[in-house]
């Protein structure tokens, strides 16, 4: 009998090859399955993922996302498509979204941050890469960075403490929230998988976790 889910691994990531034919919340099931038995071979890993076999909209592409990390210790670190016409969509609706960042927020980044480099902004500013230990970012808005937070964050520089941090992966040195401040050691730095949140509670800072849905209200954000 036909496996209804196959996954094949590569240098450059996973592979999983999804049955055409089956009621998508039947598919779900099977995928769940598959990753259950298969987690202690997989372990703890970080990879790429790329769908085949099946057509998907972006919502079922999510829940496929969120089945995978929940029935496993796999991070999927980011959707590869094979349809040319489709990644090419994808990107140009990217650059219009940056664009349309641009002159909404005042500011944006495209790139790395590397040790040494501040970044300072008198609006929200979103960052389209990572922040790298040793770099530092300082905004009287917001701070988004889509991508890693290794540095040090500071929002709400105006005296704003409703300004947020917000990052996909959460792992800074030192974040502060206009007076409020906490420190991160090596041990304690990486605080989960997948999109948080950081904001001001009274002279703390509390990181929660976030859905990826979540983003799509914070860049409509000043």
């Amino acid at each position: 009998m036909r496996s209804s889910v196959v996954i094949k691994s590569s240098k450059a990531g996973m592979t999983v090859i999804l049955d055409s034919q089956i009621p998508f919340q039947e598919l779900l099931e099977a995928i769940g399955k598959k990753f259950r038995e298969s987690a202690k071979f997989w372990g703890a890993v970080q990879m790429t993922l790329t769908l085949e076999g099946r057509e998907l909209t972006a919502k079922e592409e999510l829940q496929i996302v969120d089945t995978i990390t929940r029935n496993s210790q796999v991070e999927i670190l980011c959707l590869l498509d094979t349809d040319a016409r489709r990644i090419e969509r994808c990107e140009k609706a990217l650059n219009d979204k940056l664009m349309e960042l641009n002159s909404r927020t005042g500011q944006f980044y495209r790139g790395t941050l590397e040790k040494g480099d501040v970044l300072e902004s008198e609006v929200s500013v979103v960052v389209i890469g990572d922040v790298e230990h040793g770099a530092r970012i300082i905004s009287k808005g917001n701070v988004i960075v889509l991508g890693a937070l290794r540095g040090t964050a500071a929002a709400g520089m105006g005296g704003n403490p409703e300004a947020v941090v917000v990052a996909l992966e959460m792992a800074p040195t030192q974040i502060r929230i206009s007076d409020a401040t906490s420190r991160f050691n090596d041990r304690n730095r990486r605080l989960g998988r997948g999109a948080m949140i950081a904001s001001a509670c009274g002279d703390e800072v509390q990181i929660h976790s976030i859905r990826k849905t979540f983003l799509n209200n914070m860049l409509n954000l000043p």
